[in-house]
């Protein structure tokens, strides 16, 4: 495979701007201790633990992605079945409780779904989430996304282009019949099976059935009796000797994973994708598929034969064979950069990026350099946010997690994201929202040479805090503890496989 230059550093300023930061993590765990609050309020609730699943967990979420939320009735007890009814009663408590609080908004009773689901926005923080009740095999998917993410530093980075490429193309909506984001790393994991020399293995062989199954009897013991097998057999993968190791780019990768889907709608008739088995199985000889009634079948490996990919409609399936393919073709063979950026992603984070080509090149053109003889980097503290950002190993809520200083200065004007934590309209940029006096009050300070930074108004760009955010608070969350530790009460009760 020729290798297309522009790629790569392409690729990797993508990455620069989706990955979460660390306001991002503080946001998330302040949402969640607000519902923890919600939830004393509620009688029948009381006792019952919030805890959060999904890509949160298994560091697969994107800087604006939801957040995924399970109440959990019997935490640390035996695992009991709740019917659907009991949930749809719980949620709707819940939803009162919620309305009353006034801190939340958008409120959504997804009563008749597979599982019942409350959809939210948080007020403050405006992060939509999903709010369930004992979503036990969720929490138990999410843990296994995040122990295959430790086999290879490259699956993290190709879900997430591949979930942003998917939004941008309006084909990661289940709603309205395309993929959801589990169905999306599934076949990320699959392209990692398949390729040669494979650098995941059959997902059989590190945990030998079912796992969805095993949930049973008492939950601590259910639960630490999967992570240990599947702990062991991870690090027996990764200590093979006689394996061959796939040194391919993430640029390689990428493009051969569009390639091998790209005619995805013909091979769907007979074939659906096994992250078990790490193959293409014929659906007519799987008895474990049939009846067949999907137009596509990625096979759930922890909740066997459940198709992950069942909200994929027949019509949505050809166009998304046909987005697979155009973009294949034009990673292939387009060697402009702020191309690449417009097939990749949406309007908000490609008009960023070439904005900061622009200004890049603004910079060379005038001479402007750095005592290196480089050009400046555009927006120079951004970058350096970013890349602290992006040194995170684990999520907040397994234990021991990294220090991680804050940022010492908010993000510009150009930030992708505004200041709210809300993509700005399409051809709109932020605004930022300064009363005349704080304009006057910000003016005088540089006038004497002072930099606003401490004594910044909290509207000023150069507050600690958001646009409009009280001063040293971030996201909400207050930012006088740099580094601080993450409490017993916020990593809740996950865990990662013992070696």
């Amino acid at each position: 495979m020729n290798r297309n230059p522009v790629l790569d550093p392409t690729l990797q300023e993508i990455l620069q701007v989706i990955k979460p930061t660390r306001a991002d993590w503080d946001t998330r765990i302040t949402v969640i201790d607000q519902l923890r609050n919600v939830l004393q309020s509620v009688e029948s609730l009381r006792g019952a633990t919030v805890q959060p699943f999904g890509s949160f967990v298994s560091n697969l979420f994107t800087r604006w992605g939801d957040l995924d939320i399970s109440v959990d009735l019997f935490s640390g007890s035996s695992i009991l079945f709740t019917g659907k009814k009991q949930k749809q009663t719980l949620l709707g408590q819940l939803l009162r409780a919620m309305r009353a609080s006034g801190l939340w908004y958008r409120l959504q009773f997804v009563i008749h779904a597979r599982v019942p689901i409350l959809k939210v926005v948080s007020g403050h923080q405006r992060i939509s989430c999903d709010i369930s009740i004992d979503n036990l095999e969720g929490l138990l998917k999410s843990r296994f996304l995040f122990w295959i993410s430790e086999i290879d530093g490259r699956f993290r980075d190709l879900v997430l282009l591949v979930k942003e490429w998917a939004k941008a193309h309006d084909i990661n909506n289940p709603k309205n019949g395309t993929f959801n984001s589990y169905s999306l790393s599934l076949l990320v994991i699959f392209h990692l099976q398949t390729c040669v020399p494979a650098i995941l293995p059959p997902l059989g062989e590190i945990y030998p059935r079912s796992a969805v199954d095993d949930l049973k009897g008492v939950r601590k013991t259910a639960e630490e009796s999967i992570a240990q097998l599947s702990a062991a057999n991870i690090a027996r993968f990764k200590a093979g000797s006689s394996r061959s190791v796939n040194r391919s780019s993430l640029s390689e990768l990428l493009v051969s994973f569009f390639a091998k889907f790209s005619d995805i709608n013909l091979k769907a008739t007979e074939l659906g994708v096994c992250p078990f088995t790490g193959r293409w199985e014929n659906i007519s000889n799987n008895t474990r598929w049939l009846p067949k009634t999907y137009s596509l079948f990625v096979e759930d490996p922890f909740e066997q034969p459940e198709n992950a990919a069942r909200s994929v409609s027949r019509k949505n399936l050809n166009r998304i064979a046909q987005v697979f393919e155009m973009t294949s073709r034009r990673l292939a063979s387009d060697s402009n950069r702020n191309s690449i950026v417009g097939v990749l992603t949406a309007p908000h984070i490609s008009q960023s990026l070439v904005r900061t080509t622009s200004l890049q090149n603004h910079h060379h053109a005038n001479g402007v350099r750095n005592p290196h003889n480089q050009s400046r980097p555009w927006n120079h503290q951004m970058q350096q946010n970013w890349s602290q950002s992006n040194t995170i190993q684990n999520p907040p809520y397994w234990p021991a997690p990294p220090a991680w200083p804050r940022p010492q200065q908010n993000w510009s004007q150009n930030n992708p994201r505004n200041m709210q934590g809300q993509a700005p309209f399409r051809g709109q940029r932020p605004v930022i929202t300064q009363t005349p006096t704080q304009q006057q009050q910000q003016k005088s300070q540089y006038k004497n040479g002072k930099q606003p930074m401490a004594n910044a108004p909290s509207g000023s760009s150069q507050s600690q805090g958001h646009i409009g955010k009280p001063p040293g608070q971030t996201n909400g969350v207050s930012s006088a503890r740099p580094g601080a530790p993450i409490s017993q009460s916020q990593r809740g009760q996950m865990w990662r496989p013992r070696t």
